[in-house]
């Protein structure tokens, strides 16, 4: 009787049971791994003459998952970081497969030692304080909408929350009381908790006060059908906000202005500011460090202050070592 789990089996125990139950992925993570499963079938599918349906495991192999990275640099054009994840994500699943159906754990390995390409970090555009005051002085102030664009604005450049914190955002995550905070449900299925500022706050309790009653399972951004903000929404909003300042008076178009550029903001003047990585870390929901300090790497103010306190000492420096006859006795003896 042959046991070995079918092809459709184990993508339904990944997905379902593994990325879902075991690794805990948020809703969106697991419809990226997802996209990228299915650009890999239908891959596979077209190259193997057979429908995705009628795909084996032992179809996929690992000169496939090759052919399918190059097919999507040289043919889709996508970019080397996109090509990575597609890769981590095929990585993934062979490597549950293998613990499902142990004979295919040779592939799995093969798959494994795919080498990940090199790519530069993505470029980091954030706003400067007077592009974030030239913001806030351009915001509507009359419309239907005024009032929840502007909370928006507000509460990105507060929180540093990724926009799908702030579309899954509802009103019992708010404590607007004396000392006000929101709990931002970020990556990982993990929980963190921003302090508000009171202007946030107040114009929180006003965005509330405008939609009726506040139940506790409402979202707190809203469409102008009373749904939640999608992250698609979020971005429209901010680009049409931010438009402006896309055209700057001298040089090239800068890159347009997202709602991540709002969270990169945000980390670069708490640091300015003196405030600790680690809080930073804490802040942002970062899970290390690293991530964190490389804010440190492009905010040029901190480079400008470092490098006054090290100024060039002025005229010639004398050697005072050199009369140390004793030192010198040692040097020459090693």
């Amino acid at each position: 009787m042959n046991t070995t789990p079918s092809l459709g089996q184990l993508l339904h125990g990944f997905f379902t049971d593994y990325l879902n139950c075991q690794k805990g992925m948020r809703p969106s993570s697991i419809r990226g791994y997802r996209d990228a499963m299915v650009l890999f079938l239908r891959y596979a599918a077209d190259h193997t003459g057979k429908t995705i349906a009628g795909l084996s495991l032992d179809d996929l192999r690992c000169e496939q998952v090759t052919d399918f990275l190059d097919w999507l640099e040289s043919k889709r054009r996508n970019h080397i970081r996109t090509r990575n994840q597609r890769l981590t994500v095929v990585r993934a699943f062979f490597e549950y497969a293998a613990s499902r159906a142990p004979e295919c754990m040779h592939e799995a390995h093969r798959i494994a030692t795919i080498a990940r390409k090199r790519a530069n970090p993505p470029g980091m555009r954030y706003m400067d304080a007077d592009e974030v005051k030239a913001l806030f002085d351009s915001l509507p102030t009359t419309g239907r909408l005024a009032l929840r664009d502007h909370c928006l604005v507000q509460f990105l450049y507060n929180t540093g929350a990724r926009a799908q914190e702030v579309c899954d955002l509802r009103v019992s995550h708010l404590e607007l009381g004396p000392m006000p905070r929101v709990h931002l449900h970020g990556k990982g299925d993990k929980w963190r908790t921003c302090p508000l500022w009171t202007q946030t706050a107040r114009m929180l309790e006003k965005l509330l006060a405008s939609g009726g009653e506040a139940l506790p399972g409402n979202p707190v951004f809203q469409s102008a059908r009373k749904q939640a903000l999608t992250r698609f929404g979020i971005h429209k909003i901010v680009r049409r906000l931010t438009r402006a300042l896309d055209k700057p008076s001298k040089g090239p178009p800068m890159r347009p202005v997202s709602p991540h550029c709002f969270r990169h903001t945000t980390a670069v003047h708490l640091l300015e500011s003196g405030v600790d990585p680690n809080v930073i870390r804490a802040w942002l929901g970062h899970v290390g460090l690293e991530t964190t300090n490389r804010y440190a790497e492009v905010t040029l103010r901190m480079k400008q202050a470092a490098l006054a306190k090290c100024r060039p000492p002025v005229g010639r420096v004398k050697a005072t070592w050199r009369k140390n006859t004793d030192l010198l006795a040692w040097l020459k003896a090693l």
